[in-house]
């Protein structure tokens, strides 16, 4: 894999596709959980994918290619948010859903609205914890933090969301 990093980084277009696509399918969950619309996350991922083979050259450790896109991914969705300023639209899936069983959406629109009850920092963490299933050691180099406060912020919003999710029941 390092080879093909190595050749994307050098300007081989097909090498750089294929890394892309390795990863493709975590980076669009996580585009998903930030702007919370399929065609928002579609576009997430276009641009994640454009700024990550304009500047492929500047990853420094090809390791971390991953993480390097993660970031990228993350930076891209929540430019995304801040343009339409954090609009949810509810899409004819949604509402067919909303028919069908009211119970699923209901428990669904809750643990939204719980986890809308951290901050960026403590949602981001969780998400890349639990979602991305990454280390707390690579969660701590992508967000540039120590990896003490990475442990304490992940703890800090477990305790939050437990409190939440026993307060709505969910418990």
């Amino acid at each position: 894999m390092l080879e093909r990093i190595h050749k994307a980084q050098n300007g081989d277009d097909e090498a750089f596709l294929e890394l892309f696509q390795k990863y493709e399918q975590d980076l669009y969950r996580m585009a998903f959980v930030y702007v919370k619309n399929q065609d928002d996350a579609l576009d997430v991922l276009q641009e994640t994918a454009y700024k990550a083979f304009k500047n492929i050259e500047t990853l420094r450790e090809p390791r971390y290619l991953k993480t390097w896109l993660i970031k990228i991914a993350i930076s891209c969705a929540t430019d995304l948010i801040r343009k339409r300023k954090n609009v949810v639209y509810l899409n004819q899936t949604d509402m067919e859903l909303a028919s069908k069983d009211s119970t699923d959406v209901t428990m669904t629109i809750t643990m939204q609205q719980i986890l809308e009850t951290l901050d960026e920092l403590e949602k981001s963490i969780v998400f890349l914890k639990y979602y991305s299933e990454l280390t707390f050691k690579e969660i701590a180099e992508l967000k540039d933090l120590p990896l003490g406060t990475v442990k304490t912020t992940l703890y800090r919003a477990l305790a939050k969301l437990r409190v939440e999710m026993k307060g709505a029941d969910l418990l």
